[in-house]
């Protein structure tokens, strides 16, 4: 590893810890002291803190060390050293802070809902952008999704859904379970505006004098694919070859600089695009379909008495 990897890597570890560090202030500092049960692990770690008193940081330690166990013998999945950094980590931090996080930092609950879910929503999309995570009921939806066609998605849904439910056997209050719904509805809103920010895909056409060059660098520096479209101006009347190239929203800034060093005339348009599927971008899996065996020709179905 290079000096320059080694400092990215740093940096990627920092940002990581830094988002933990706002997800546990999240948790101890408004959410588990406004007694609110959010979703996915953390809230089941919390539950089972209002139930049993057992300490948060271990327990959501214990539950995803099981999961991650779980899933790479049900997945044969390994899983990086980011999500495990991350996991144990943010279960470090949650046992520290309420040492120096003593009484909840906003009294009124709303508020405490509010803030909380935004910053653990925050946490959750700098994470996922650095390339961690902290496992929990995603794992559970990767195993349920490998021998079922039921969307990951809805799979955490509905277990977010159960996990805040029981809090009103808990509580006994309606307003508590709902509050505990606006902490997961911000979060999941807050994680996907940083993680659409970083995932959108754009289309980049480029029309150039000098589209060789500019092929060049931004295939040597973006490492991207392109193509070069055969078109004739109609403005200079004559055959010229047009560039075409899909890359990230975050990476379309390097694509205006090297045009803009190469060729500060060049013609640029970018479109938002939908979906990219691809090396590079977003696997595709289809739905699973029930085949059905054909009924071989010539054959009939005998009468029934």
């Amino acid at each position: 590893m290079t000096r320059i990897e080694l400092l990215k890597e740093a940096k990627s570890y920092a940002i990581i810890t830094f988002g933990l560090m706002i997800s546990a202030i999240g948790w101890t500092g408004f959410i588990i002291p406004s007694n609110i049960v959010g979703g996915g692990v953390m809230g089941l770690s919390s539950l089972l803190y209002f139930v049993f008193e057992l300490p948060v940081g271990p327990t959501n330690l214990v539950i995803n060390g099981i999961l991650i166990l779980l899933s790479m013998k049900v997945l044969g999945k390994g899983f990086g050293f980011k999500t495990i950094y991350s996991l144990v980590t943010l279960s470090i931090f949650i046992t520290i802070f309420p040492y120096f996080i003593t009484e909840p930092i906003v009294t009124e609950k709303f508020m405490a809902a509010i803030i909380g879910g935004g910053l653990v929503g925050t946490s959750i999309g700098i994470l996922f952008v650095q390339g961690g995570s902290t496992g929990g009921t995603e794992i559970v939806a990767m195993i349920i999704n490998k021998n079922h066609n039921i969307s990951p998605g809805r799979i955490m849904m509905f277990l977010d859904v159960i996990i805040i439910s029981s809090s009103i056997f808990v509580f006994k209050s309606l307003e508590t379970m709902v509050y505990g719904f606006v902490v997961i509805g911000l979060m999941s809103y807050i994680a996907d505006m940083l993680l659409t920010g970083s995932r959108q895909s754009v289309q980049i056409l480029i029309i150039s004098q000098k589209p060789k060059e500019i092929a060049d660098k931004l295939s040597s520096q973006i490492n991207r694919g392109l193509s070069f479209l055969k078109g004739r101006g109609y403005y200079y009347a004559g055959d010229r070859e047009f560039i075409i190239t899909i890359v990230k929203k975050s990476e379309s800034h390097m694509v205006f600089q090297i045009i803009k060093e190469t060729d500060p005339d060049a013609f640029i348009s970018v479109a938002n695009v939908m979906a990219v599927y691809g090396h590079g971008f977003d696997q595709y899996k289809p739905p699973l379909s029930s085949k059905k065996t054909a009924k071989p020709k010539g054959t009939s179905i005998p009468p029934t008495a």
